[in-house]
């Protein structure tokens, strides 16, 4: 951790340079995903909050400067473990003390204990801990503190740590937290904003319990941004481990005995597909970092409305993550999906060495599977994505129809021109169900309608990805194929292999008809041409520098540098 936090600017602020926070991440993510996670939890997630959440950040000098020099270890505690959607109930309080002075953290009922890692007792861990405020009684919505998890090498005092839970797919040292009326000063307060005066009047300009939940949250904003660097960084990984081995790798079934891997076009379809993917996922990883820009420039704590106002909250929807940021949180549903795709599709296509442990490829797998739920759950995402738009097209806010023609088959822009009519579509259909059920109750209105919202919020990230990766994109009508036309082969390419896989609801739907889902297989093989003479400059662009990245996959010969690795035991001769 202190490695990783050496690569970051000196500021205690650790949203001061997204860029280079997205970077070291994924450079981190590359050689030990673990690592990667638990620095997004410290720097983005812990440090984040208390840089901007905090009014009285002097008050925090010492926690802040122990985080950022990692002489303790930063932790977020929002997930409760009793029940679904918990950032919906919290129900840790934090109550205002009888003298003023400070706040009672307190755990009311074991189902409310936190989950997190935390089980490393012998660090100094300092956590942010998301808990329902209460003032005089009253619920004021959702707030974090900073709490002392351990000291001298034990919970701190009032503090509960369960033993560890294992967790596999993404190794850290998971535990349940519970606290027993923990006694926290002022100033450990994440108030952004939020005031109680001495006479115990409470004031937000955030307006309601409901509104200030997403305020409370918008510091996922950064991990948002920051994932789909790191889901492009282990995908590159990924495809060139499988590239390199599938151009070495010799088969020997009775089809062409002898031949490469890469020949057979099934294997070029899946290797090379993936490197589209990770193609992809680079240029929506520039893009998160852009909605990410604009959404910190924004992010001024709202004009005050009335005193103790209960209107209605922020966000209406099955999750708080859409109200916080709608195009991040698809940002990071979407990409940590398709990460895992390429993952594990690269895994399976590199045979029993993608297994092997030296090659991280099961790892980065397990990371991005993992982290479907973590981070605001990724389907839950798609639900609220799927539901906003349907509403906001029932609001009459839904963007002009788009055009029925789209752009050749096997160009950049025919994936995103597809991705638009499908979206505007199924939002009809979906916003004429609504129209049409005699439902009074929104969940009887929305229960038969979730997978098709879910859909749609998939199809709105997919989009942002497919647009990230057609941007700046052209097409130059007559010029000659070569290494300055690798991005619109590769963006192309994306597209292909994502409508195959999509064919089903597409046909549904109408979006595509029979005979241009029959086109796509040998559309794909075209493109798959046009990259295989270019591999060894894709490989070079895509790898990361062998300090980073090196394992034997990566090598020129893969069995000499894995053979380079062992040891051996040596019995004696006759």
């Amino acid at each position: 951790m202190r490695a990783l936090g050496a690569l970051l600017p000196p500021d205690a602020d650790p949203f001061a340079d997204p860029a280079r926070l997205a970077s070291v991440h994924a450079q981190a993510a590359v050689t030990d995903p673990s690592l990667c996670l638990a620095g997004l939890v410290h720097y983005v997630l812990c440090l984040g909050s208390m840089a901007h959440l905090s009014d009285e950040k002097s008050k925090l000098a010492k926690e802040i400067d122990d985080l950022r020099a990692a002489r303790a270890k930063g932790v977020y505690l929002v997930t409760e473990v009793g029940q679904a959607g918990s950032h919906l109930a919290t129900r840790t309080r934090a109550d205002l003390a009888p003298d003023g002075r400070g706040f009672v953290l307190h755990t009311p009922h074991p189902a409310a204990a936190k989950f997190g890692s935390a089980g490393t007792l012998d660090v100094p861990q300092t956590a942010v801990v998301l808990a329902r405020l209460f003032t005089a009684g009253t619920d004021r919505g959702v707030f974090g503190f900073v709490v002392d998890l351990t000291a001298d090498g034990r919970p701190a005092d009032g503090v509960e740590i369960s033993s560890p839970i294992g967790l596999g797919a993404l190794p850290l040292d998971y535990v349940q937290v519970r606290f027993n009326r923990v006694r926290l000063p002022y100033g450990r307060w994440l108030s952004d904003g939020a005031r109680i005066n001495e006479d115990g009047v409470f004031h937000d300009p955030a307006g309601s319990p409901g509104q200030r939940l997403p305020r409370t949250l918008r510091v996922g904003q950064g991990l948002w941004a920051t994932m789909p660097a790191v889901a492009a960084a282990t995908s590159r990984q990924s495809a060139v481990q499988a590239v390199n081995l599938s151009r070495q790798r010799r088969s020997h079934g009775r089809l062409a005995p002898g031949e490469p891997l890469i020949a057979y076009r099934t294997q070029q379809r899946a290797v090379l597909g993936a490197l589209a993917d990770a193609f992809a996922l680079t240029r929506a990883a520039h893009g998160a970092q852009q909605a990410w820009r604009t959404a910190l420039a924004s992010a001024a704590v709202p004009a005050p409305g009335p005193v103790g106002a209960q209107g209605p909250p922020e966000h209406s929807g099955f999750a708080p993550w859409v109200a916080v940021s709608q195009p991040l949180a698809a940002y990071k549903a979407a990409s940590v999906r398709l990460a895992a795709r390429v993952t594990a599709e690269c895994q399976r296509r590199c045979g029993f060495l993608g297994h092997l442990d030296v090659h991280r490829l099961g790892p980065y797998h397990g990371f991005h599977h993992a982290f479907d739920a973590a981070g605001g759950d990724s389907q839950l995402i798609l639900y609220d994505v799927g539901r906003t738009l349907v509403e906001q097209h029932r609001a009459g806010r839904q963007t002009t129809p788009p055009a029925d023609d789209d752009p050749p088959v096997g160009t950049p822009g025919w994936w995103p021109s597809v991705l638009r009519r499908h979206r505007h579509a199924l939002t009809e259909q979906l916003a004429r169900h609504l129209a049409d059920s005699k439902a009074t109750d929104p969940f009887e209105a929305w229960n038969p309608l979730l997978e098709d919202a879910g859909h749609l919020g998939e199809v709105y990230g997919a989009q942002l990805l497919a647009q990230d990766a057609a941007h700046d994109v052209t097409t130059e009508s007559g010029a000659a194929p070569g290494p300055h036309r690798l991005p619109e082969a590769l963006a192309a390419l994306h597209g292909v292999t994502a409508a195959r896989r999509w064919s089903g609801p597409l046909l549904a739907l109408g979006t595509l008809r029979p005979a241009d889902v029959a086109e796509l297989p040998s559309v794909t093989d075209r493109l798959c041409d046009r990259l295989l003479p270019q591999l060894p400059l894709l490989l070079q662009a895509f790898a990361h520098p062998p300090e980073v990245g090196g394992t034997p996959l990566t090598a020129p010969d893969h069995n000499a540098a894995l053979a380079a690795t062992l040891t051996w035991n040596r019995g004696g001769t006759a």
